[in-house]
């Protein structure tokens, strides 16, 4: 295994940063119960590029999105988003930053079960009092392929068709960064594939900025980049990834889940 120094993990591009960490430090507990989940984390995620954070259960992958998100609170270290310390704000303040800077895709759809797609992919933006650029909307909609399908209700779509409306949602206010945690967790194969592909087009295409959590080679070959964490600290990296060569990189972290991928 090589391991490359937490400094490294910089951006391979010249371009903006859409969100990065200093000495990102994460602890549960405390005394025998202390469990350090991010040990002293630096990174960066350059603008219009997707990102994979692998690693064994445990390792800190979810932590890491959580905290650099707004979800969860770091115990030291600094985030940003832009140029937008999180550190520094409130609630207040990290709530109008996760709904007006941040897009988030969940293995769990988390959609109004009483509210039609279209309906469901505007909600941010109406609890907001903003209104949707209207062009913009239209092509997130028709990149999704779901414009026939906006009247209906969750209950009467696919998984994937859910999880393309969840990815719409995401990406209708046009946020800074998409933080996706195990975004094709809960759908076949074929679904899992329309999903991610969706999320690589959104990059090359429409210039959005993704990081995402997965255990799957599979799916961490759509990114550009894949990070890999064990014991709280970005150990490896990897640009231009394929299925193989992260299966083989992911051996020398965890055997068993490796082989079961």
């Amino acid at each position: 295994m090589t391991t490359v120094e937490q400094d490294m993990s910089e951006p391979r591009t010249t371009g903006q940063v859409a969100a990065r960490c200093e000495g990102l430090r994460k602890v549960y507990g405390e005394g025998e119960t202390e469990v350090v989940a991010l040990d002293a984390v630096t990174v960066a995620f350059a603008k219009g590029r997707f990102t994979a954070i692998m690693g064994p259960s445990g390792s800190g992958k979810s932590t890491l999105m959580h905290v650099m998100a707004g979800l969860d609170e770091a115990t030291a270290g600094q985030t940003w988003i832009g140029e937008t310390e999180l550190t520094t704000l409130g609630d207040k303040g990290l709530t109008r930053m996760r709904r007006d800077m941040v897009g988030f895709v969940f293995q769990s759809f988390n959609l109004v079960p009483t509210l039609s797609a279209l309906e469901n992919i505007t909600l941010p933006m109406d609890i907001a009092g903003r209104k949707p650029d209207t062009a913009w909307l239209d092509t997130v909609i028709d990149t999704v392929g779901l414009r026939s399908r906006l009247s209906h209700r969750p209950a009467e779509l696919s998984g994937g068709q859910q999880q393309r409306v969840a990815c719409a949602r995401a990406l209708a206010s046009r946020p800074e960064i998409i933080f996706a945690d195990e975004p094709t967790g809960n759908l076949d194969s074929h679904s899992g594939s329309d999903v991610l592909a969706f999320l690589r087009m959104s990059v090359r295409t429409m210039g959005q900025t993704v990081v995402m959590v997965t255990h799957d080679p599979v799916a961490a070959s759509y990114a550009d980049r894949v990070l890999f964490l064990a014991d709280g600290r970005i150990v490896d990296e990897m640009a231009d990834p394929t299925a193989d060569r992260v299966l083989e990189r992911m051996k020398a972290f965890d055997p068993a889940s490796a082989k079961e991928a």
